[in-house]
């Protein structure tokens, strides 16, 4: 199977082309050309990397002895198990997506993805560039570490994430890994990330440095094809029609979820769960897509604190093709907004609802079911949107511990004064285990690192690249 660009659909790429060079030279992602359907509900008795085998067979893409390896590391996850599944009731199911190494969701892709792209590349070279609002970084870095051919380069904005996962990137920080912190929000980061992937003099100079540029943000259609698989699995251990909320930022996590559905998982409503940045809630309720008058906001989600969601680019393919979603992407870009006429938006509908949580709204779910589990920001925020008559899957993004601030203000409505002795409080009370690599975390310095300007980045990094 090959994959296409959403804004030139004659533009066809290989997946390991697809895997490595993630930007089309239209600037469009590449995708699905057609979703075709997959019946996975005899394969229900399958441990997860089994079943994730099956399903990435089925695409033909090759590869398939390196996909068998990359799946191992899910063995290193809690229990050797990717997910877990909590039951709440009979109606409402958790998918905890957070038992990797750096707990957070982003591990179930980012994993794998790290072992897939330095098999397909060994004898090359490879500058991999990431932005992230707080978890993507760190599972990033997590995931090349132990690959000394690869540098990473991590971009994020200094105040826009949580202490602990800034943490976990400054342990990361050396040898082929860089992290740097800018002035900005997660938009200028992700932006100067699309800027230098389309900038050919970077790309030149890489190349005469003998690298080649690639991405792990979900603008990689390597991070979409590992999401896609937890959805379709949790709905076959549950076997029954779900409703599935998704707390969304950048959408590649609801559109794994909507291509699921498309190749036969039994969801009904694709619900999109955001926060006071609530430019998705706009787009699925009136088919607007306007940031001219909106100015991100900090949040206590800071993962969804994100103004241009880059997989909503996918979904418009999907639905209306290469040439709507150019003119609309095109839209976006020069004037700033985008509208849908009332058959898009009717199409749109058929799948999506959305709605906006507030920060209080969110601490005020965190507190109230924490007599049953403990949730992060990002989870609570998917309560606004449950509907106690059907049967509903919440996609758990992060563990709590991602988000110790937060979570002790919901808990005990005050503020901490020690991050650590907060979250060991709070472990206590609630007969939590913390993983111990997380608390060893706070006993690295916790360094003040430099703001760059974004348009410093270009230099700091070949300046880096180079010694």
């Amino acid at each position: 199977m090959q994959l296409v660009s959403t804004r030139d659909g004659k533009n066809k790429v290989d997946f390991k082309e697809a895997l490595i060079n993630p930007s089309a030279k239209d600037g469009g992602l590449y995708t699905f050309d057609e979703i075709l359907p997959f019946n996975a509900y005899n394969l229900k008795d399958l441990s997860y990397e089994e079943f994730a085998l099956k399903f990435i067979e089925q695409f033909h893409f090759g590869y398939i002895d390196l996909f068998k390896k990359a799946l191992q590391t899910y063995k290193e996850f809690d229990d050797k198990t990717a997910l877990f599944l909590r039951k709440v009731n009979e109606n409402l199911f958790i998918n905890e997506l957070y038992h990797g190494p750096t707990r957070a969701f982003k591990d179930m892709a980012l994993q794998p993805f790290g072992v897939l792209l330095n098999e397909l590349n060994k004898n090359d070279k490879i500058l991999i560039i990431c932005a992230t609002s707080g978890d993507t970084g760190p599972a990033t870095l997590k995931s090349f570490e132990k690959f000394q051919n690869i540098k990473v380069v991590c971009i994020y904005p200094k105040d826009g994430t949580s202490e602990i996962q800034a943490l976990q990137m400054q342990a990361l920080n050396k040898n082929h890994l860089r992290v740097f912190a800018i002035e900005g929000n997660f938009d200028d980061a992700q932006n100067t990330l699309k800027k230098l992937l389309l900038k050919d003099d970077f790309k030149r100079i890489l190349s005469n440095l003998d690298f080649k540029l690639c991405v792990a943000n979900s603008i990689n259609f390597g991070r979409i094809l590992f999401q896609m698989i937890y959805h379709y699995y949790a709905c076959v251990k549950l076997d029954k029609v779900l409703d599935v909320i998704v707390p969304s930022g950048n959408f590649g996590n609801a559109l794994a979820a909507y291509y699921a559905k498309k190749m036969g998982a039994k969801i009904d409503r694709i619900k999109i769960a955001t926060n006071s940045n609530d430019v998705l809630s706009d787009f699925f309720n009136q088919g607007i897509y306007d940031i001219r008058e909106r100015s991100l906001k900090k949040t206590i989600s800071p993962a969804m604190d994100i103004l241009i969601s880059s997989n909503i680019e996918r979904l418009l393919f999907d639905k209306f093709k290469d040439l709507r979603t150019k003119e609309l992407m095109n839209d976006l870009k020069e004037k700033k907004y985008f509208y849908l006429n009332k058959d898009e938006l009717d199409s749109l509908k058929q799948d999506f609802d959305a709605s906006s949580c507030s920060d209080l709204e969110c601490m005020n779910f965190i507190k109230k079911y924490s007599k049953d589990f403990l949730i992060d920001p990002h989870t609570a925020t998917c309560f606004k949107l449950l509907d106690e008559d059907k049967s509903t899957l919440i996609t758990s993004t992060a563990e709590w511990t991602k988000f110790t601030p937060s979570i002790y203000k919901a808990l005990f409505d005050q503020e901490l004064n020690n991050e650590k002795e907060a979250m060991l409080e709070i472990a206590l009370k609630f007969d939590y285990q913390i993983k111990p690599d997380l608390l060893a975390l706070f006993d690295i310095k916790n360094e003040n690192l430099k703001a760059y300007k974004c348009d410093e980045l270009e230099n700091e990094i070949i300046d880096w690249i180079k010694q």
